[in-house]
């Protein structure tokens, strides 16, 4: 009985002299814990403490964000989801990124305009708007009237970009997209969260207030000046040879193929010249009229 009792009051001892140890050497915020950092500096910095590279999203998870604007959601972007207002602190400037291979007659005038205006930057950081030096005018991969722009494998060349950041705050150039014979919206590669300044795009792919309309331009077109006009109040119609002017492709087949083809309608040889081919894809002899030897002869000429 006298032994457990002795045993008891060992014990408690004991735990009464453990609390007043851990009590008084209970560690501080700033003393213990610095030095338990330079304890173990060679392991680990301070400022590693802050660092979240580590945490950035895996391959896999950054492929789904890339992708997420793909299809139905793409068509939802508008300037207040799709574009990021703070890149603009420093007013609207514009920003292209450096070119690293040979682009088209028209893209170049095009990039080339935009570098002499006053809104271009050519430091990225300042810049609310970036435009890529990878010609995207031409998209349609069966071309074959001498145009050099059709560019490859952009996608993969996209992702290598920095600043791309799935398209955001980006503006592509599109004059041609799809291909014969249907000329679905297809430009080959996932624009993104980019705006499209786009020649011929449909109602049902324009998104208000974030794409932009452009004209189909000649690659002969002057970037800059030109005649001056002839219009005056007391010049209607004005006084110009021709009044309307147009050379391009027939489309024997598919979309834009009925309008196309009925151009020869009005064409009179004088002030209306209205000049078609019939040579646009592989197959175009297989659906060659009897008017195509004429229309091939006067647009080559």
């Amino acid at each position: 009985m006298q032994a457990r009792k002795r045993y008891l009051l060992v014990s408690i001892c004991g735990i009464i002299v453990l609390l007043l140890y851990l009590t008084s050497h209970r560690p501080n915020q700033d003393g213990d814990f610095h030095t338990l950092l330079s304890v173990s500096r060679g392991f680990l910095d301070h400022d590693d403490l802050k660092d979240e590279s580590d945490l950035q999203p895996a391959p896999r998870h950054r492929r789904e964000t890339e992708t997420r604007f793909k299809g139905a959601n793409r068509t939802q972007c508008r300037m207040e989801t799709c574009f990021n207002y703070t890149k603009c602190v420093h007013g609207f400037k514009v920003h292209i990124y450096p070119s690293q291979e040979k682009i088209s007659t028209s893209y170049s005038k095009i990039l080339s305009v935009i570098r002499d205006s006053k809104y271009y930057t050519s430091d990225p950081a300042k810049a609310c708007v970036f435009i890529l030096s990878i010609d995207t005018l031409d998209r349609d991969a069966l071309n074959t009237l001498g145009v050099e722009s059709y560019v490859k494998f952009i996608q993969m060349q996209l992702r290598m970009l920095p600043l791309w950041n799935n398209g955001q705050n980006h503006i592509l150039f599109n004059l041609y997209s799809g291909t014969w014979p249907d000329y679905t919206e297809d430009l080959g590669f996932d624009p993104g969260q980019a705006i499209l300044a786009k020649a011929s795009i449909p109602d049902s792919s324009f998104r208000p207030n974030f794409d932009i309309s452009l004209p189909l331009f000649h690659k002969e077109l002057a970037a800059k000046g030109g005649e001056k006009g002839s219009l005056s109040a007391n010049t209607i119609p004005p006084g110009r040879k021709y009044m309307l002017v147009f050379k391009g492709k027939r489309y024997l087949a598919g979309i834009g193929s009925d309008t196309r083809n009925s151009l020869y309608h009005i064409h009179n040889s004088k002030d209306i010249i209205l000049l078609t081919t019939c040579k646009h894809g592989k197959g175009w002899k297989a659906l060659s009229d009897e008017r195509c030897p004429v229309d091939n002869a006067n647009y080559d000429m």
